[in-house]
């Protein structure tokens, strides 16, 4: 080594050793373990939970006395009124949460542990339940957030932690439950199957075949030439080789007859295929159905050629309306992730793509001339909080770097709405206004304090959504105290305009049509505007207007006018066509008369059992509301699939698996309405009082909707887990006419008839569908399901709810693999047996077990 090596090193070490004697904190936060673990629900027969925190110092430096706190989101509200002696909890905003010293912590020395107790509202079942997000900041260095990973959720397995109160008799998902409830299940052999999905209005198989190969042609009308090519590129990802599409006879032919606008025939012979439409979305669900009737395997790879069926087959929607929800806004999904979603959808004839695209947590769309709106609204984290972009939420960490952050730009979402339309799927982006919308008022905020300091008065408050001095007090259902438009205010209006204006606009670039902007009109808290001095000042030019419940109907009075005179309609939740009035003297909400009949559309949510709104929808029907049926009882895709602690996602309105979407009769979805969403059986007078749907109610009905929102999708594969095998419920109710069960008068009879269609149904999608999408656009991560198991006479029985799915066991301790045996009959090994369900690909769903003495 030579000496100006020798010197950089000696001059290396002494700074080394200078800083080392100058820093301030010589804890490293992540020596400290932290776990947190469930107590009990239901705690003191109230309804909170209680839990523990555990922290220990592995450290060989103590955690000071005070000057840190440790950030967490939780999705329930902590009781802080509780005297805690060493730490406390304080609430940040949302589900922002922080730990904190007291003046009686004396600190946590070297290799000491401690445990800080939690009483929370209502209760805690699964894992997305726990705090998440961990962070930890020094007070004197708080723009510096560090995430803490040395964390761990301690897993719930008694009752006391995962039944939420007394009367919560719903099974916990043990696999012998499981095994119960797949006992009804028939396995069908493959052949007997019906091949195209969803089922088509009338469908006959044939002796024939076709041979899909290299050699195949494609020939079409001129109106439908986009579909030639779409099936042409659908095919080359099968055979490795376009085919060539022709104005002579091909061997796929497209042709154009008169019929209803989304009916088709499609007929398959040795002599070639025929699909028949009157218009380019029939010939393109033509198109989808010839897609599911090939083999599943067909999109493993490219094929030298591939048998198709022989079939006859007369097909047309029951529902115009065929839409899926996905909420970007609270956990953001990348551009690639939703067009693949999109062709999710298309397969399945799905044709509305509902975008909910803003939200308190998060504006995902660029709007040229607010660009604050992304640049703020767009991301999450904990330096420069509500100035450079908004907190952290849903266990989205102190930085940007996860789904917490991301918006499409102009060209991004052009992009989104060309493909969809290729697919003839109507994406309606969701503006949720006045609540739900802290990222639009915080954003705004952050252009007004801007503008203020460059002497812009005028043009800061232009697009200003809150009274600066407004001192009300509110808090929404997830926390928020700051979340709700004024809508007083006249620049809200502006805002509305110039953000339905900038859509519009995008649209026409890029040339697709436009019908409607859901503008949201979900859970606005009360005390909202209640001391706004924009409020007080409209009251006294508007005498009208008697309270803030009156601002309701002012507020989407005027939006109604703006989308109206746009060419538009007005869409939004449940809430826009609500009136609230008074009933005996208590508050009583009712169809409000001002919309009716003017072609306002509502997504209609609220059934929960036992809240008393298990009717609504056919109530706003009845009245002159079009209706989307979206019921969180059925078709809510973030509800958790099972009552288990490894089951992440709500269940506020029940656990919803396939069989939920798939059960769900549209026109009478009362009539199997059988349990609470706490497992208890309703009353036989349950429905007594209800309002049933009328046959004028009937043509409100325009189409139902699944819905996945966004709290615990915290990535794609997330994402794909809860979507799949939901949609496919989804996709057979939307499409496919009424099932004999669902009108069957006869209680034990539609019992008869429905069982045997669910075998039916689970079979299609177990040894069809889910295959196919194990390779279909790259593959789909849906959920696995787990497998169910009895120990019954010394013998371990298995069953599994989609047959054609593969069941592998071990009997030493080890997790099964794909190498591990394989289940065909019962077996009496001893001892703790292990038990995964494989897909066609080899991917293993979650292990349970079994013990067998």
């Amino acid at each position: 080594m030579n000496k100006h090596v020798i010197s950089l090193a000696l001059f290396a070490g002494l700074c080394y050793s200078t800083n080392a004697q100058q820093v301030k904190h010589p804890l490293n936060p992540n020596d400290i373990k932290i776990k947190w673990g469930m107590m009990e629900n239901n705690y003191k027969g109230q309804g909170k939970y209680f839990s523990v925190f555990t922290f220990i110092n592995n450290s060989k430096h103590e955690l000071p006395a005070k000057g840190w706190s440790i950030y967490f989101n939780l999705p329930r509200g902590i009781d802080t009124s509780v005297a805690y002696d060493r730490l406390k909890y304080e609430h940040v905003n949302g589900d922002l949460n922080r730990i904190v010293p007291t003046s009686g912590f004396i600190g946590l020395k070297p290799k000491i542990g401690m445990d800080l107790e939690m009483i929370a509202s209502d209760w805690s079942l699964n894992r997305a339940d726990a705090p998440s997000g961990l962070y930890f900041v020094w007070d004197d260095e708080p723009q510096t957030a560090i995430a803490l990973t040395n964390y761990e959720i301690v897993a719930s397995t008694k009752a006391v932690q995962i039944n939420r109160t007394k009367t919560d008799i719903a099974p916990i998902a043990t696999p012998e439950v499981v095994y119960n409830r797949n006992k009804v299940i028939e396995d069908i052999p493959a052949n007997k199957l019906t091949k195209v999905f969803p089922t088509p209005l009338e469908y006959v198989e044939n002796a024939g075949t076709f041979l899909l190969s290299a050699s195949t042609t494609i020939s079409a009308d001129p109106d439908f030439s986009k579909e030639a090519t779409y099936l042409s590129n659908e095919l080359k990802v099968v055979l490795g080789k376009a085919p060539s599409i022709s104005t002579s006879k091909g061997t796929i032919e497209l042709r154009k007859a008169a019929m209803d606008k989304e009916a088709y025939t499609l007929s398959v012979s040795s002599s070639g295929i025929i699909i028949t439409a009157s218009t380019p979305a029939g010939a393109f669900y033509g198109i989808q159905s010839l897609k599911t009737l090939m083999p599943a395997t067909a999109w493993s790879g490219n094929q030298k050629s591939v048998v198709v069926p022989g079939v006859e087959i007369k097909d047309a929607p029951r529902f115009g309306w065929r839409a899926f929800m996905l909420d970007v806004a609270r956990n953001f999904q990348t551009k690639e992730e939703v067009l693949k979603t999109l062709d999710w959808l298309a397969l399945y004839k799905i044709n509305v793509f509902h975008f909910h695209c803003t939200e308190d947590e998060g504006w995902r769309i660029e709007i040229p001339g607010l660009p604050e709106l992304t640049e703020v609204g767009g991301k999450r984290g904990h330096k420069n909080a509500n100035i450079d972009q908004l907190p952290p939420s849903f266990t989205s960490g102190p930085d940007n770097s996860t789904a917490g952050s991301g918006f499409y730009t102009k060209a991004d979402f052009i992009e989104i709405l060309k493909y969809a339309n290729d697919r003839h799927i109507k994406v309606i982006p969701e503006i949720e206004s006045p609540g739900h919308a802290r990222a639009a008022v915080q954003s705004m905020q952050v252009r007004y304090d801007r503008l203020i300091k460059q002497g812009q008065k005028a043009e800061a408050e232009k697009y200003l959504l809150r009274d600066l001095n407004d001192k009300s007090v509110h808090s929404s259902v997830q926390g928020w105290n700051d979340n709700v438009m004024d809508v007083s205010m006249p620049s809200t209006y502006t805002f509305i305009q110039k953000v339905v204006d900038e859509l519009i606009a995008t649209y026409k670039e890029a040339g697709v049509p436009l019908e409607t902007i859901h503008m949201g009109g979900d859970e606005v808290p009360s005390g909202s505007w209640e001391k706004s001095p924009a409020f007080a000042k409209l009251q006294q030019e508007n005498p009208a207007i008697k309270n803030t419940n009156d601002l309701w109907y002012y507020y989407y009075g005027k939006v109604n006018e703006i989308v109206k005179s746009k060419g538009l309609y007005l869409y939004g939740w449940e809430e826009v066509g609500m009136r609230k009035t008074m009933l005996d003297g208590a508050a009583h909400a009712i169809p409000n008369p001002d919309f009716a009949g003017q072609n306002v559309h509502l997504d209609v949510w609220n059934n929960v059992i036992g809240w008393g709104a298990e009717d609504l929808a056919y109530r706003l029907a009845n009245a002159g509301y079009k209706v989307v049926l979206s019921p969180v009882s059925n078709l809510y895709f973030d509800m958790s699939y099972d009552k288990d602690f490894e089951e992440q996602g709500y269940y506020w309105g029940g656990f919803v698996d396939v069989d939920k979407p798939y059960s769900f009769i549209p026109f009478d979805y009362l009539k199997n309405t059988k349990q609470d969403k706490m497992g208890n059986t309703l009353a036989s007078n349950f429905t007594q009082g209800k309002e049933r749907l009328t046959d004028l109610g009937k043509t409100n009905i325009v189409g139902i909707q699944g819905l996945l929102f966004a709290e615990t999708i915290t990535s794609a594969e997330r994402m794909e887990y809860m979507l799949m095998p939901k949609l496919l419920g989804l996709a057979e109710r939307a499409w496919a006419k009424d099932p004999e069960w669902s009108t069957e008068k006869d209680e034990a009879k539609s019992n008869g008839l429905y069982a045997k269609a669910w075998s039916d149904f689970v079979n299609r999608i177990g040894k069809r569908e889910l295959p196919r999408l194990s390779y279909y656009k790259g593959g789909l991560r849906y959920r696995i399901p787990t497998a169910g198991a009895i120990v019954e006479n010394g013998m371990v029985r298995v069953n599994v709810q989609l047959p054609g799915f593969i069941v592998r066991y071990t009997t030493n301790g080890a997790e099964p693999t794909v190498t591990s045996k394989q289940y065909n009959a019962p077996f009496s090994d001893k001892g703790t047996i292990k038990l995964r369900v494989f897909d066609v690909k080899g991917r293993g769903g979650r292990t349970v077990e079994v013990l067998n003495k």
